[in-house]
């Protein structure tokens, strides 16, 4: 675990306090924790899978059928 000393204006440490109360959480380490896991999963990239990443490189090495414009790859398709 790590520890930081950190400054809060007055509004950040209430909005703190109002998760900590909202969830139930014994301390504003809990809220804090709250808010970072929170952040991560709406604003940060996720990480890929392994698994995921070897698919697009299979993808990526399979042949695509060629088309100049959107008539030409219906044709195709519609046969």
């Amino acid at each position: 675990m790590v520890q930081n000393i950190i400054n809060l204006e007055e509004h950040e440490d209430r909005v703190i306090s109002i998760v900590k109360a909202k969830h139930g959480l014994r301390s504003k380490s809990e809220a804090i924790a709250l808010i970072t896991k929170a952040y991560e999963e709406n604003f940060l990239e996720p990480e890929l899978r392994p698994e995921y990443l070897k698919k697009l490189e299979r993808l990526k090495k399979e042949k695509g059928i060629p088309f100049k414009n959107i008539k030409e790859l219906r044709k195709i398709i519609e046969g």
